[in-house]
């Protein structure tokens, strides 16, 4: 049977919680009267403290067409809207073919790929879902209620709170201003401890999409190397029934198949393998397999069969007291963190704009990225497999500072979004780490326990890749970092330390390194470092805030990594790929400016130092390069 689908993402095609496969499947209405397929209308309620349980119920409140995906914050032209707390009411009718609700061998299912903060789903009036997390896709089997009627349509209603607490993920706290000489009667303000906008809403594709009532629904795909042969190990689950067969077959680039196996749970092995390699360090990175998966089955309504292709990149990853290895050579990670951010559309994922940063990534010379600070779209994990960009996955763990941050019920949230991130992207080659956290509080006396449980959680769930987190404490009170695989640093020397002062760079960041190293012998990653610019701001000799001090902060920084590198760091990641939008404050001018380019993706100066610097490092750290320079389109040239 094929799988076919409908949705609310022009352009997107549907993803599986695998991450990176794709079914066989044919296009389907989406219209519902004369609404375009991308919209559908919002409602916004008063705000209502707690994670209650909503009757459905139709809203009154102000209503407007909303695109999907988008967050709902910078679309209209309502600055309560913009900075709303509390519950938004999503809702659109879909058009369904014949074929699904009328055949009783087709199973239909509803797939939310984020919706930010909480959210309670119905369909037809029937609550079917409800998720708490807002960057990782969840599901509903509407079937029973699409084939129970006469009705070839079903009306899908979405309700979505994005108040954060101190149990949350990322937490944050709702205060009531009680001063009723200053604030209106019932006056409240979310606060939070990370700098960046809470945008909120249905920030990736809404999907319906059939398969048959005996399906594939999960592959764990694990690889190694054995001298020439690389091996594939493949575990296949099946719902439905107990009762099937199960083909398997790898192919190459070319199409011809180059293993072949049965079963749920088996070995391929792959003769002279061609290995995932990173971008840049190798003359064909990124190479692909295609694992293809057919079941067939018998069930009481005859005979069923499903269909799964997933992409597969064979390589190793490994970690020495001084080295991070991909297929046994030294990795050095050259990139940004970043964003899911952008004018209008918030964090809505959008096609072109994920295109035209990863053309500016390879521009850059970049080989790498951090999810900064929480999971980012499946369509981007899967654009990094293709084009050998590496990432280290993050956890939506940014802000956690207060104590009751470190409760059990936090920690229970915490594990269950670690299973969700690890289900979601187990199968991407390029996903090398995962990172549980950001900047907590990891000095705090329950920060110990929690992150000690938290990192052999993920440990258990996914042997195969090193597990860290992000930390800007001191080296001598971290109780965290024990666990961890690589230590992870932020630092801002010169900016939030002794800002202006680009003379002690030197001295702090190698005294801090030479600390941490000397520490816990494990190998170390600058993970955040720079300053902001306002763009076309000039200053000689440089000051703060202009492009000169942002480039000449970096040259400091590079001095001393430059040095370390040669020793026990493995990785440098500059804070921020782009401008993004933040909270409104004194020190944040329309967001926060560390970007090298501007928050429509134009570079500033400090983008072109870092350009000829990335370059620079890959001809060192190449793992061998001898295709001529006319093949080389979308390869790197070895020049600029």
């Amino acid at each position: 049977m094929d799988r076919t689908c409908v949705g609310w993402a022009p352009a997107a095609p549907p993803v599986s919680s695998r991450g990176g496969g794709a079914r066989a499947r044919s296009a389907a209405s989406s219209r519902a009267g004369s609404r375009r397929s991308g919209d559908f209308s919002t409602s916004w309620d008063q705000f209502r403290p707690g994670r209650q349980d909503l009757g459905f119920q139709v809203q009154s409140g102000p209503t407007l067409d909303m695109p999907v995906p988008s967050s709902f914050n910078d679309v209209g032209q309502d600055w309560q809207l913009r900075g709303f707390v509390g519950w938004v009411w999503y809702e659109r009718e879909a058009s369904l073919p014949q074929r699904w609700t009328q055949d009783l061998g087709t199973r239909v299912v509803l797939r939310i790929g984020s919706a930010h903060y909480y959210a309670i789903v119905w369909v037809n009036g029937v609550h079917v879902a409800q998720h708490e997390g807002g960057h990782l896709p969840f599901e509903a089997d509407i079937t029973k209620l699409v084939q129970s009627g006469p009705l070839s349509s079903c009306r899908i209603t979405i309700a979505i709170n994005n108040t954060l607490t101190p149990n949350t993920l990322p937490p944050g706290t709702i205060v009531s201003k009680i001063d009723t000489s200053r604030y209106p009667k019932g006056y409240f303000v979310q606060n939070t401890n990370f700098d960046f906008f809470n945008y909120a809403g249905l920030h990736r594709p809404v999907l319906l999409y059939t398969t048959p009532t005996t399906y594939i629904d999960d592959i764990t795909i694990g690889t190694s190397v054995d001298q020439n042969t690389g091996l594939v190990n493949y575990q296949i689950f099946v719902q439905g029934s107990e009762h099937f067969q199960l083909e398997v077959c790898l192919l190459d680039e070319e199409g011809k198949v180059v293993a072949q196996g049965m079963g749920g749970q088996g070995q391929l092995q792959v003769p002279s393998a061609h290995l995932w390699w990173p971008y840049l360090m190798h003359e064909h990175p990124a190479y692909l397999y295609s694992l293809e998966v057919k079941l067939t089955a018998e069930t009481a309504s005859g005979p069923v069969s499903d269909f799964y292709t997933l992409p597969v990149g064979i390589r190793t990853v490994a970690v020495t007291e001084s080295q991070f290895l991909i297929n046994g050579k030294p990795f050095y990670f050259h990139g940004v963190n970043k964003h899911e951010d952008a004018d209008i559309r918030g964090k809505g994922f959008d096609w072109p704009l994920m295109m035209k940063d990863f053309n500016l990534l390879r521009w850059l010379g970049a080989n790498a990225f951090r999810t900064s600070h929480y999971p980012y779209a499946e369509e981007v994990m899967q654009l990094c497999d293709r084009y050998g960009i590496v990432v280290i996955d993050e956890s939506p763990g940014v802000g956690i500072v207060l104590n009751q941050s470190y409760s059990s019920s936090s920690l229970q949230h915490h594990l269950e979004v670690m299973d969700e991130l690890v289900r979601r992207d187990k199968n991407h080659p390029a996903v090398v780490m995962w990172s549980v956290a950001n900047e907590p509080t990891s000095f705090l006396k329950p920060a110990g326990y929690y992150f000690k449980t938290l990192i052999a959680h993920t440990k258990a769930l996914d042997p195969s890749r090193p597990v860290t987190f992000v930390t800007n404490t001191n080296y001598d009170v971290d109780r965290a970092a024990p666990y961890v695989d690589v230590i992870c640093v932020n630092s801002y020397y010169s900016w939030y330390h002794d800002p202006g002062h680009l003379e002690v760079i030197q001295l702090q960041l190698a005294t801090e390194l030479e600390n941490w190293y000397g520490k816990y012998q494990k190998p170390i990653i600058q993970s955040e470092y720079g300053a902001d610019a306002i763009v076309g701001l000039h200053h000689d000799p440089p000051l703060m805030f202009s492009e000169e001090y942002q480039k000449s902060l970096l040259e400091q920084y590079h001095v001393v990594l430059d040095q370390k590198r040669k020793e026990y760091v493995v990785g440098e990641l500059i804070w921020n790929f782009a401008d993004f939008m933040t909270d409104q404050l004194p020190v944040r001018v329309m967001g926060n400016k560390k970007g090298i380019f501007t928050r429509q993706r134009q570079p500033k100066g400090a983008a072109f130092l870092l350009r000829q610097r990335y370059w620079k490092l890959a001809n060192e750290t190449r793992y061998h390069w001898s295709a001529p320079e006319s093949q080389c389109v979308g390869k790197s040239p070895l020049t600029l």
